[in-house]
């Protein structure tokens, strides 16, 4: 079983994200929040999501409102209770300047979001079957 944590501002995105996870067989629970500041809640576990289990992994859009995508992963790889969890980023921007900042935030993979419905479908596939199947994922502490 994965838990995922996907951050996201886009109600489209989240959709087509959540429907691509439940479409594949690996076994997982699918958290959504909308933005840096409530993904912060949720993985310190403060105000609304005090109950919020801890993720396996997170699905990391960078442009958010309020606290956007590249301060959630400074924060939580600063973090030493959270720095364990992998962060893929999935988004938009294909510029140089966001893959080598989300990289030097140590990111464990930045993915850029396909136009088509087909395509967009297929990456988040493959990144369900390689963090669901393929690696090892750190046991929650």
């Amino acid at each position: 079983m994965v838990r995922i944590l996907v951050v996201d501002d886009d109600p489209g995105d989240v959709l087509m994200i959540e429907e691509a996870l439940e479409g594949s067989d690996v076994e997982k629970t699918i958290d959504v929040v909308s933005d840096g500041e409530e993904a912060m809640e949720f993985l310190r576990r403060t105000g609304r999501h005090e109950d919020a289990a801890r993720p396996d992994m997170i699905l990391l859009d960078l442009n958010m409102p309020r606290m956007d995508g590249r301060q959630v992963l400074g924060a939580v790889k600063q973090d030493e209770d959270l720095r364990s969890i992998p962060i893929v980023v999935l988004t938009t921007s294909n510029a140089d300047t966001d893959i080598l900042s989300s990289y030097t935030l140590q990111a464990n993979a930045y993915v850029t979001k396909p136009i088509g419905l087909d395509d967009f479908n297929e990456v988040v596939r493959r990144i369900d079957e390689f963090f669901g199947r393929v690696v090892v994922l750190p046991k929650q502490g």
